[in-house]
C-alpha cells in the first residue's frame, strides 16, 4: 500500500545534447522513446506507479519542454509540472519542491529521481525505493547506490562501510561521497565491493532538506521560503523572480558532501542504467548476429558489425563499416564511432558559438 505522505519529484530540466541530432531544446532526451512506444520519462512514472500515484507525483522541468511533458503525462495533474525560470541545477530544484510539498503537507516525505533513466527490473528496484522511503521519514538523508558492474569513470561513488553487502533492505550509514574517478581508483572501488555509483536518487522529509538548504545554501533557502502556496494566483511570477536568485550548485555539493547525517542503499542488479549516449542506448538494444542494432525503419547490413542506427522512414544500408552510430533526422545527420558517443555534446557547443539555433 501506497503511503499517502509520499511524493515523487522527477528532475527533466536538462537538454541532453550528447543525444543531438534527436535530442533537441523542445524534444530533449526524457521525452524521446528510444526503447518500446513509451518515452524515458514515461516509463519513469510507470514504474514509480506502484509507489507513487500521478496525483503525487511533480515533475520540474524548462520552459522549451514542458508543453511536451504535459502532453505525455496527461496522468500528472498539469499544475505539479512546472519549468524552471532559469538553469539552477539539483538543489534549487529539489529545494523549490521541497517549499511546495512542505506546504501541502508538512509530514511530506520526498523522493527524487531523474527522468531519463531506465530500470530493466522494475519491481526489484521498487523494493528499494520503497526500504529508503521508510528510511526517509525520520531525520537521515536516504540514497540508493547502485551496484557497479565495471569501473566506471563517468560516475561519481559512495562509500559503505566495509563489509557492506549488496543486496540489503537495511540502510547503511554512507562513509562519503567520491566525485568522478580515474580508471585506476574505479577499478580499486569496484574491486573492493562496498562502493557503489551513485545514480541521483534520494529519499527524506521536505522538511529535513529545507533545514539542510538553510544550513548549508542560506541565500537560496531565503529565495525560496519566500515563495507563496503553489495554487496561489501570483506563484509563477514569483517563481520567475526568486529562482534566478538561487545557487547554481548540485545537492551533491551542496548538501549531500557535506551532511553527517547520511543513509544509503546498496543494491544489487536492478537493471539500471542512465543512457548517457548513442553507445548506451546500442548497448541496450536488440541486436543481430553481426552486432547491429537499429530503430527504425530495416536495416541493410553487409561485412558491418557493431553498429546502431537510427533513421525513419528509410533503409539504411551499410557496407564494410564498424562500431557506428548513425543518426537521421529531417534537417541533420550524425555519423560517429561509437567510442566517440560522448563527445556529440561537444558539436551541440560549436553549433550553439555559431548560432545554429535552428538545429538546437
Amino acid at each position: 500500500m501506497a503511503r499517502s505522505n509520499y511524493y515523487g519529484l522527477i528532475l527533466a530540466g536538462g537538454r541532453g545534447t550528447r543525444f543531438w541530432p534527436l535530442s533537441r531544446k523542445a524534444r530533449a532526451k526524457q521525452v524521446l522513446r528510444f526503447f518500446g512506444e513509451r518515452s524515458l520519462i514515461q516509463q519513469t512514472v510507470d514504474r514509480l506507479a506502484p509507489v507513487l500515484p500521478p496525483e503525487r507525483i511533480w515533475v520540474l522541468t524548462n520552459p522549451a519542454l514542458r508543453a511536451e511533458v504535459v502532453r505525455q503525462l496527461p496522468e500528472v495533474p498539469a499544475r505539479q509540472i512546472i519549468a524552471e525560470p532559469a538553469q539552477r541545477n539539483t538543489a534549487p530544484a529539489i529545494g523549490l519542491a521541497a517549499e511546495i510539498l512542505a506546504k501541502i503537507d508538512p509530514n511530506a516525505v520526498m523522493g527524487v529521481f531523474p527522468s531519463d533513466h531506465v530500470v530493466l527490473k522494475p519491481a526489484r528496484f521498487l523494493r528499494y525505493v520503497r526500504a529508503a522511503f521508510k528510511a526517509g521519514e525520520g531525520e537521515s538523508l536516504a540514497v540508493l547506490g547502485i551496484q557497479p558492474r565495471w569501473p566506471e569513470t563517468g560516475y561519481g561513488y559512495i562509500e559503505f562501510p566495509s563489509g557492506a553487502a549488496a543486496g540489503s533492505l537495511d540502510p547503511y550509514p554512507v562513509a562519503r561521497f567520491l566525485e568522478k574517478p580515474n580508471l585506476e581508483d574505479a577499478r580499486r572501488f569496484v574491486a573492493a565491493g562496498n562502493y557503489a555509483w551513485n545514480g541521483g536518487m534520494f529519499f527524506w522529509r521536505a522538511s529535513t532538506i529545507l533545514e539542510e538548504l538553510q544550513r548549508n545554501l542560506p541565500n537560496t533557502a531565503a529565495s525560496l521560503k519566500k515563495l507563496p502556496a503553489v495554487s496561489s494566483r501570483g506563484f509563477l511570477s514569483r517563481l520567475a523572480e526568486a529562482f534566478p536568485a538561487c545557487d547554481n550548485i548540485s545537492i551533491d555539493y551542496a548538501v549531500m558532501e557535506k551532511s553527517k547525517n547520511v543513509v544509503g542503499f546498496a543494491t544489487d542488479d536492478v537493471g539500471w542504467n542512465d543512457v548517457g549516449s548513442w553507445n548506451a542506448v546500442y548497448e541496450l538494444e536488440k541486436k543481430d548476429k553481426a552486432g547491429n542494432a537499429a530503430r527504425g525503419e530495416a536495416l541493410f547490413a553487409h561485412g558491418a558489425s557493431g553498429n546502431y542506427v537510427n533513421a525513419s522512414g528509410k533503409l539504411v544500408a551499410l557496407a564494410g563499416v564498424d562500431d557506428l552510430v548513425v543518426v537521421d533526422t529531417p534537417d541533420a545527420l550524425l555519423i560517429c564511432r561509437r567510442d566517440q558517443a560522448q563527445k556529440v555534446g561537444e558539436l551541440v557547443k560549436l553549433l550553439e558559438a555559431q548560432k545554429r539555433d535552428g538545429l538546437l
